[in-house]
């Protein structure tokens, strides 16, 4: 029997082994006793697990509505309150590690529990005892799948077009080895795109979707990278809008320009971007702003020329220097790495980050604290980098604002948005 401690940051149930070695369980909660448990993970310190027999359930446990609900959404054993409240104690605890004391942040949702995703990848199942495909997910910690009947953080769309695809290739007779995967995805209107990957073929490009964010359209592909959470995500640029108090606004970490090009269209605006895929679907919502009626330039550095649509690099466009008043400099995108980019921070100016997980490179921290931008708007999907992050800037900077976003219900997931001010 394990009692379990508290809820990690990852998500896990803590508990303690008899031999002193940590457990880390899904589908456990504080104060339950695991007495039957599957062994996913051993290391030399710690395992992981799936709790299969409690004693003592939380008052907070709930029934999952799922199945798969391990596979997918492990938080759908608690009560929805109970897990914002858990949520907000992961990014205080997250904090404290980093010897950064914060008041316990507010927690935004829309109270859309389920049906909230607008993309899903699904796994194919070959049913011996039928001799059909079904759609699956991959057992969490291993690489068997689970073949599902029903799934419900996705939106309904997206669901019933994965079930025709399917009843489509048993007409055919197909078999599921043929397939890699089967990936979709919807806008707010429900329109679905997307489809499947064959195995040892090149992935298709799928028709874009368009949605809009702040009165701005954005086009972005099925499988590209765009918000999962759009409701949720909006309320996040609404607040970020907000913290915009500058004329010159630097976006890195880009993406397809959802955060710069709807918080900050209006100003001089400088957007960087890496990857490919993402900074072609950066030039076509730029362009989209430039149709509404906002001058646009662009700066490509670091060998752009094999971009698709990209343009060259006009006179003064890449100069960090460039008069940003010019009415023909208001909007500059650049394909090349943020940490490659700071020529481009000045003093006068909003940054705007949104790493990856890993958060934000050293030499860029370094860049922010020689020049001293007068706001730091930093959004997150790893508060726990994040606070590694702000620890290194807080000798310049004081937290003005901490705001946590509930954008992925019922997992462990936590958006982490903090306000750097001088």
């Amino acid at each position: 029997m394990v009692k379990v401690e508290k809820i990690v940051p990852g998500g896990f149930g803590l508990g303690t082994l008899l031999s002193g070695k940590k457990v880390f369980f899904w589908n456990a909660l504080p104060g339950e006793e695991v007495i039957e448990y599957e062994v996913t993970k051993t290391k030399s310190h710690f395992v992981e697990a799936i709790a299969k027999q409690i004693e003592h359930s939380s008052p907070y446990r709930v029934i999952p509505r799922d199945e798969c609900f391990i596979s997918t959404s492990p938080w759908q054993i608690m009560a929805y309150g109970y897990e914002l409240e858990i949520k907000q104690e992961l990014v205080k605890e997250v904090f404290r590690e980093h010897h950064i004391d914060i008041e316990t942040p507010r927690i935004i949702t829309d109270n859309q529990e389920y049906n909230y995703r607008n993309k899903m990848e699904y796994s194919l199942f070959w049913d011996n005892g039928s001799s059909k495909i079904m759609l699956a997910f991959h057992q969490r910690g291993s690489h068997r799948k689970i073949p599902i009947t029903n799934s419900s953080i996705e939106r309904p769309e997206i669901f019933t077009a994965a079930q025709e695809i399917i009843t489509q290739l048993n007409t055919r007779h197909e078999e599921a080895r043929k397939y890699q995967s089967l990936l979709l995805r919807c806008n707010q209107k429900g329109e679905v795109s997307g489809g499947l990957f064959e195995n040892h073929h090149p992935h298709p490009k799928f028709k874009n979707l368009t949605d809009t964010l702040l009165d701005q359209n954005y086009s972005y592909s099925p499988n590209g990278f765009f918000q999962i959470n759009l409701p949720v995500y909006e309320l996040a640029l609404h607040e970020i809008k907000q913290h915009v108090t500058t004329d010159k606004v630097l976006d890195l970490y880009a993406g397809v320009g959802t955060i710069g090009l709807s918080v900050a269209r209006d100003k001089n605006l400088t957007l960087v971007e890496c990857n490919k895929s993402a900074y072609t679907e950066l030039e076509r919502n730029v362009n989209s702003v430039l149709e509404s009626g906002t001058s646009v330039n662009r700066g490509l550095i670091g060998g752009t020329a094999e971009i698709e649509g990209a343009c060259p690099v006009t006179t003064g466009a890449s100069d960090p220097s460039r008069d940003n008043t010019s009415s023909d400099s208001r909007i500059l995108p650049i394909f090349t790495k943020s940490e490659e980019a700071l020529d481009y921070i000045c003093h006068d100016q909003t940054v705007i980050l949104d790493p990856p997980r890993a958060g934000c490179d050293k030499k860029l921290i370094e860049k922010l604290n020689e020049t001293k931008p007068t706001t730091i708007i930093y959004l997150s999907c790893n508060p726990a980098t994040q606070a590694r992050d702000i620890k290194q800037l807080l000798g310049n900077y004081h937290i003005k604002h901490i705001t946590t976003y509930n954008f992925f219900p019922h997992t462990p997931h936590i958006e982490n948005l903090v306000i750097l001010s001088l």
